[in-house]
């Protein structure tokens, strides 16, 4: 059952759309749907705002709470196109797994979808460069201290129209000291304190003139891992290279499509145990060209910079095998590109 309270007076017209920092603009409704004596209720749609929930509140204390970053897009014909929602599904139950929380059906998480966007449709314009972010979540909502995993839970979704993450050139520094995961940890769910642990050491790289770290694995900080809210890659001899993944990596899903686009293309793509040494060397022989991130928020995004210690790599990016790539992802997601690999689900509007 979803029960839809339909705001009557849109803040579309008062929205600014040339003007959308990333993550702070949102439209008029927000589903909520809560889990008590162990079964999910009832979807609430109704009018995006403030909620309320007692201080004693599990997430507040122990974290319990996943999320996940999803994107539509409007085609030419104004109907909404979800990008691999299917693996978002799949991804925000794998964390919530691990994270001891209960697993949400396939008919909340679409049918639910499918309402939210239906109504807020307009939020998501087709011009060039627009998109919808969607951003699912859920969280411990038991007012309970008792250490604990709680008996009550919150599941969210919110939109936010968005253009770019980035505007700046990406400069990024290798940690080497702060761990963003461990091996048998959490480092493979989009659990909420994975990111609220990396912050301290990325302020301290910000106050430094960085955007971003790379992130070292925890145990010699030899090997490289990811860089911030993205999935990392470099060009290594013509050859595409990023990370393997393990239980300290998230499994991006642009990561992923990046993957099979490239192959697609007749690039060659290596997924592997990238160190630290290895990027000083091939820099310092001229076989590496490019770097760049990948995720749902930032797309595909080349990187100008790297810098490990006193040493710099830069990178002019002109003939940048990332914008080939992600000039193909966006015309995939916008509905262009028809052949997409069964990645894109249309919601009609019309």
């Amino acid at each position: 059952m979803i029960n839809v309270t339909s705001l009557k007076n849109s803040r579309l017209q008062s929205t600014d759309f040339n003007n959308l920092p990333f993550g702070m603009v949102f439209s008029d409704h927000m589903l909520i749907c809560n889990f008590k004596n162990n079964s999910w209720g009832p979807i609430q749609i109704k009018e995006y705002g403030d909620i309320s929930i007692s201080p004693a509140a599990q997430v507040f204390h122990y974290g319990q709470s996943v999320f996940e970053g999803m994107k539509a897009f409007k085609d030419s014909t104004n109907n909404i196109l979800f990008f691999r929602r299917d693996e978002n599904f799949k991804r925000i139950n794998q964390s919530a797994k691990r994270m001891a929380i209960p697993e949400i059906s396939s008919e909340i998480f679409y049918d639910g979808l499918n309402t939210l966007l239906k109504l807020d449709s307009e939020w998501c314009k087709s011009d060039p460069g627009f998109s919808i972010y969607i951003r699912p979540f859920i969280f411990a909502s038991e007012p309970c201290i008792k250490a604990s995993s709680s008996n009550e839970y919150t599941f969210m979704i919110i939109l936010s129209p968005t253009k770019t993450y980035y505007s700046d050139p990406i400069h990024l520094l290798i940690e080497q000291e702060y761990s963003r995961s461990a091996s048998g940890g959490v480092g493979f769910a989009k659990a909420a304190g994975n990111y609220g642990a990396s912050f301290f050491p990325t302020n301290l790289a910000k106050k430094k003139g960085f955007t971003q770290v790379i992130w070292t694995d925890s145990k010699n900080h030899t090997n490289i891992e990811e860089s911030g809210t993205m999935n990392i890659w470099f060009v290594i001899d013509n050859i595409l290279v990023t990370p393997k993944l393990s239980d300290t990596i998230l499994g991006g899903i642009t990561r992923d499509s990046i993957i099979k686009i490239a192959i697609d293309l007749g690039l060659t793509v290596e997924e592997r145990d990238i160190s630290v040494d290895e990027i000083l060397d091939s820099s310092n022989i001229g076989t590496l060209s490019e770097a760049f991130g990948t995720g749902t928020a930032v797309s595909v995004l080349p990187i100008s910079s790297i810098t490990f210690k006193k040493d710099k790599i830069e990178f002019n990016n002109l003939e940048s095998i990332a914008l080939k790539l992600k000039e193909r992802l966006l015309s995939i997601q916008k509905g262009v590109d028809l052949n997409n690999y069964g990645w894109i689900d249309k919601l009609n509007i019309n």
